[in-house]
């Protein structure tokens, strides 16, 4: 198996970001042209990985829908950090923290619109690691 922990750059407010790329790089070297899995992990307690479509107004969707469906005005018991935190540390019941994807001939199997995504909703966690493995069939 190959893997490699990649650092992305969040900022302060909540995010999706497309790590298709960092994917896609990463396999150049670790798929060698193979076949495999490709497993994508968050080793964060208040962040999750998702498959979506990118661009065309997706990715802010589903932060307005986490927004309604986790509110950071609700009476959180898990109270540290900025107000409505707490949702934080429910989000990946939600947004599960990790994917695994087919790899074939060395690329990702992907449906047209599918890009592989960071969601972020802790404003208190500028930076995050996403582990990249892969597993050769």
């Amino acid at each position: 198996m190959r893997s490699s922990l990649v650092s992305v750059r969040t900022g302060s407010s909540e995010r999706v970001v497309d790590l298709t790329g960092e994917c896609e790089r990463f396999l150049a070297g670790a798929a060698s042209g193979g076949d495999g899995l490709l497993h994508v992990f968050v080793p964060h307690a208040t962040a999750g990985v998702a498959i979506i479509e990118t661009g065309a107004g997706s990715d802010s969707d589903l932060l307005a829908v986490l927004r309604d469906v986790l509110p950071p005005s609700f009476g959180w018991s898990h109270r540290h950090g900025s107000p409505g935190h707490g949702r934080d540390h429910v989000l990946p019941a939600f947004v599960a923290p990790y994917a695994t994807l087919p790899v074939l001939g060395g690329r990702l199997e992907l449906g047209t619109w599918q890009r592989v995504c960071l969601v972020d909703t802790n404003v208190d966690n500028p930076e995050r690691g996403v582990r990249l493995s892969f597993l050769a069939g």
